[in-house]
């Protein structure tokens, strides 16, 4: 009795042994390595499925809807891109390649940034349907490419979007593979009687099937008839859907890189680099003297100087007078103009350089801000006798499109030396400082982007011409004009200026042949080449024809052009 106990003890003391192992071993060790059961596995049984690769913890699974946008993200960009003959098609992709990335990401991070981006993107696609080109293309793609990054829950300043969009090649690498895996974890090994459920009935339906058709002379007629006529449409279709190796090279782009925007890689990387560039530099109390303070202060104090003397010169030289004949508006407006904001894009590289490292631990910092507001005054001055010097070239002949841009690129450096102010105001990193000036330009581009120049630019030249000022028709004579800066030159048809009134009505005559040749051209192209300007010009000049009706000769036309050219060409 008792022996028997005693056997029943020991053996569920081992039985507790051998469970505690085993239990052990499927909980992780303090080292984060798993035990290793010293009792070998049972073999899986006979016809089991091997194990299936599984996804890593930390990776998004894929659903549906992101492959569903994938694939229509590959069609939009055959259909509005590839297929495309003009703008349109552009405006069409940037208008609804958001919604599929929306779609189909699977970390959508609701956010201003993405708001703005969207809103930038259907503005962006309502300027390419209206008067298209290729600057509003390349704006579309940089901020599309924003918009993927708001949507993963970055903010998309141009320092990190383009390492983001840099990325977006191996993140569509990394995707491609994540495809894979889930490929291989949802797609078992089948044996042969799964498909023999659905292949022998198939069989059965079509053996059965062709004897009952043979049986009957009529209803074998007919078959014949529909099988040839679908070979043939199936014939056709095939042609048109294969595509040839560019287009095919095209569909795997877009895959490839709609796969990137959506599943980035680099999250972790910028937003450690997006703190590190926002976080303030510190002032330590009692810190040792910079080693080149004593430079710095000297060289502002020089520039200082420098500065106040010139202004004088300026303002002196070039304010409250009046030109006289043959002044060299070219080298002082133009030229001059530009030498001023080269000075100006200088002055903001060397504040940046100086204030930064160790000056802004020295404690005779205040001393050296002081001296660097005085300069700062000094420069708004600069900036201010720069807008002056272009403008007194506009008020020579007129406004152009590249005075236009002018007046932009000097407002985007006048923005930029502001936040070198307030990089010192606010102690910022000088990565900071790169990243908002390269935001003030990609800002700046975009909003050119979408400005009617033609239409601002003439519509302030007739003004001019229309009050008895023709200096501003060379503008007109020598550079070309868009769809929608034509229509602004209708009022010059009652010009009191008889060269430069018959000059554009024969120009007028020229561009509605012009337009009307472009409208029969792109109806032959197809939708993607719609243009609203050139649709509303087309029909406004068709409206006005009978003002330059006696110009439906050609040679009249010329000769009418040749004049007004010679005559413009005075100003130029």
């Amino acid at each position: 009795m008792g022996d028997g106990t005693d056997q029943g003890d020991v053996t569920s003391e081992n039985q507790a042994v051998q469970a505690e192992i085993v239990a052990d071993a499927n909980e992780p060790a303090a080292t984060g390595e798993r035990y290793q059961s010293p009792f070998p596995s049972p073999p899986p049984p006979s016809g089991a499925e091997p194990p299936k690769e599984k996804l890593p913890a930390d990776e998004l699974s894929v659903t549906w809807r992101e492959l569903l946008a994938v694939l229509l993200m590959v069609v939009l960009a055959d259909l509005a891109i590839y297929r495309s003959d003009g703008y349109a098609g552009y405006a069409l992709f940037f208008a609804l390649s958001p919604v599929l990335l929306l779609f189909g990401s699977p970390r959508r991070v609701l956010s201003g940034w993405l708001l703005i981006t969207g809103l930038m993107l259907l503005v962006l696609a309502g300027r390419l349907v209206w008067c298209g080109s290729g600057l509003q293309i390349g704006c579309g793609l940089f901020v599309l490419a924003a918009f993927s990054m708001a949507m993963a829950g970055m903010r998309p300043f141009v320092l990190e979007l383009i390492i983001y969009a840099s990325q977006t090649f191996l993140a569509g690498y990394e995707g491609l593979a994540t495809y894979r895996r889930t490929a291989d974890r949802l797609s078992p090994i089948r044996g042969p009687s799964s498909w023999l459920n659905y292949g022998l009935p198939l069989v059965a339906l079509l053996a059965f099937g062709t004897i009952f058709i043979v049986a009957n002379p009529d209803l074998l007629a007919w078959v014949n008839e529909s099988l040839r006529s679908l070979a043939t449409s199936l014939r056709q279709w095939i042609y048109d859907l294969v595509p040839d190796w560019q287009e095919a090279l095209f569909w795997a782009a877009v895959f490839w890189l709609t796969i990137g925007l959506l599943r980035p890689v680099a999250g972790p990387m910028l937003a450690k680099l997006a703190a590190s560039i926002e976080r303030p530099t510190d002032e330590p109390a009692g810190a040792a003297d910079a080693p080149l303070y004593v430079p710095f202060r000297n060289t502002l104090l020089t520039v200082i100087g420098l500065f106040a003397v010139y202004l004088v010169f300026e303002f002196r030289t070039l304010w409250f007078r009046e030109f006289p004949t043959g002044f060299y508006y070219s080298g002082y407006a133009h030229e001059g103009a530009a030498w001023l904001t080269v000075a100006l894009a200088l002055a903001t590289v060397v504040l940046s350089l100086i204030f930064r490292g160790t000056v802004l631990r020295d404690a005779r910092l205040p001393r050296l801000r002081r001296m660097a507001w005085l300069w700062s005054f000094e420069n708004l001055l600069l900036a201010a006798a720069v807008y002056h010097r272009m403008l007194i070239y506009i008020h020579f002949n007129g406004m152009t499109w590249m005075r236009t841009v002018g007046f932009f690129g000097m407002t985007c450096v006048v923005v930029g030396f502001g936040l070198v102010v307030w990089k010192i105001v606010q102690n910022r990193s000088f990565a900071w400082l790169l990243r908002h000036h390269l935001l003030a330009l990609a800002l700046c581009v975009y909003l050119f982007a979408l400005t009617p120049v033609d239409a601002l630019v003439h519509r302030y030249n007739v003004r001019r011409i229309m009050s008895g000022d023709s200096a501003p028709s060379v503008q007109i004579s020598v550079h070309p004009i868009s769809a929608e800066g034509v229509p602004v030159l209708l009022p010059l048809a009652e010009c009191p200026d008889e060269i430069v009134r018959e000059g554009i009505l024969a120009m007028l005559a020229d561009r509605r042949d012009e337009a009307r040749r472009n409208a029969r051209a792109n109806e032959q192209k197809g939708w993607t080449t719609y243009q609203g300007a050139e649709r509303v010009l087309l029909e406004l000049l068709d409206e006005h024809q009978s003002k330059w009706s006696k110009y439906a000769d050609v040679q009249q036309r010329r000769a009418a052009l040749a004049r007004f050219h010679d005559y413009a060409y005075q100003w130029y």
